[in-house]
């Protein structure tokens, strides 16, 4: 696997543009990270999470530096990358004031996309509106660097059992 793995990337290397250096920095920056447990999951690393987890105001704020590598082909952030960190924003929010042993996982996200997502940021914060005892109800916004709002979300998650 090492070998192969030596081949990948002096093919990259040798082959890729400035452009693709950059995002393979950019994600072998996000693995190392991970592998010293700077992050907690692999996602964490391959996106760079700033996570910022407020319990009493049950809120999560994450914090992505944008990369050419999460751009669309209109070259601005993808959608999937914006829902994907509001969804982990939201989740956050809620698996940190749960009680031990359990979790949340997502029962429905709706996204509303506003504005093209450019800049060298993306900040995303989310709040819970209802905390039940089988479900969560939270909303999230999704912010570029200048302060606009790329998106608004809404979602519902299941509380399960670990």
């Amino acid at each position: 696997m090492k070998e192969r793995l030596e081949q990948l990337l002096s093919n990259c290397i040798e082959k890729g543009s400035d452009e693709d250096l950059g995002a393979l920095a950019h994600l072998l920056e996000g693995f190392e990270k991970t592998i010293d447990n700077k992050y907690m999951q692999y996602i964490d690393g391959l996106l760079q999470f700033e996570r910022k987890i407020d319990r009493e105001k049950k809120t999560c704020e994450i914090i992505v530096p944008l990369n050419s590598l999460w751009n669309n082909s209109l070259g601005i952030a993808h959608g999937g990358i914006t829902a994907t960190i509001l969804d982990t924003a939201m989740g956050t929010a809620i698996n940190a004031i749960l009680p031990e042993g359990y979790g949340a996982v997502t029962n429905q996200l709706n996204i509303h996309y506003i504005v093209p997502g450019i800049g060298d940021t993306l900040r995303c914060k989310a709040e819970i509106i209802h905390h039940g005892t089988k479900t969560v109800v939270i909303s999230g916004e999704a912010f570029r660097t200048d302060g606009r709002k790329i998106a608004h979300a809404t979602g519902t998650f299941f509380i399960i059992q670990k």
